[in-house]
């Protein structure tokens, strides 16, 4: 519904509040990526799971949205840097799954193991807390990132519905 001579209020409103909403879907991304690693950390001894074996590493699929009118946004897809309000909304990061890592963990001969094999080997979970460590900064910073973004947007748009 446009009045105003071509203002629509609910386009406006949409507009003003979508980079708030990409900087949201960042947030809940990067949360479940770090939930996911401290899964991985606490885990990273288990030889022994409730669906038998030794644990799996997750790992946290995160997938842009598409953009309503061009698909995926690729640095090839511009032909000029990207704008808050350009045409067609970016939509943001999703979390597509959450999904074992297929890669075997280390087999260390141990034969005093409760959960050592006819060999003596035990079968250990394919985490590397080097990784887990490196992986949790990076998801932590991304997270500040847009909790940051997330502040300074608020702040604008508070002001500028003070004016």
């Amino acid at each position: 519904m446009e009045i105003f001579g071509g203002f629509d209020p609910a386009d406006a409103s949409r507009r003003f509040f979508r980079p708030l909403r990409v900087a949201a879907s960042g947030l809940t991304a990067q949360r479940v990526r770090m939930e996911t690693i401290a899964e991985n950390i606490a885990n990273a001894e288990a030889t022994r799971t409730a669906g038998g074996g030794a644990y799996q590493r997750q790992v946290a699929r995160l997938e842009a949205r598409p953009r309503p009118d061009t698909g995926p946004l690729t640095l090839a897809s511009l032909d000029v840097p990207p704008l808050p309000f350009q045409e067609g909304e970016p939509g943001g990061v999703d979390v597509t799954a959450v999904e074992a890592d297929p890669t075997e963990g280390p087999l260390v001969y141990d034969p005093g193991h409760p959960d050592a094999d006819a060999n003596g080997y035990v079968r250990y979970p394919n985490v590397e807390l080097s990784q887990e460590t490196v992986d949790l900064m990076l998801s932590r910073r991304a997270y500040e990132a847009n909790a940051t973004v997330f502040q300074v947007l608020k702040s604008v748009l508070h002001r500028a519905l003070s004016i």
